[in-house]
């Protein structure tokens, strides 16, 4: 049996939501804050919210691709 040494739900992408107080079903306000970078994004929709993930997501992979490419 050959085990995966890269974990299916890395810390990496923790991440921690905290909505206003007055935020609804269809007006999401909140904050968007990664677990182990510490960076925090303000969102004022479900829609900002996705794009706020999908744009830390693409930080991480290119941040990665420059530590392949200089090893």
């Amino acid at each position: 049996m050959i085990l995966n040494p890269e974990s299916k739900y890395p810390s990496r992408r923790s991440y921690v939501v905290k909505l206003r107080s007055d935020a609804a079903p269809g007006a999401l306000v909140g904050r968007l804050e990664n677990l182990v970078t510490g960076r925090q994004r303000e969102f004022s929709s479900a829609e900002e919210l996705l794009a706020s993930i999908a744009s830390d997501l693409a930080s991480a992979a290119s941040e990665q691709a420059a530590d392949a490419a200089s090893e």
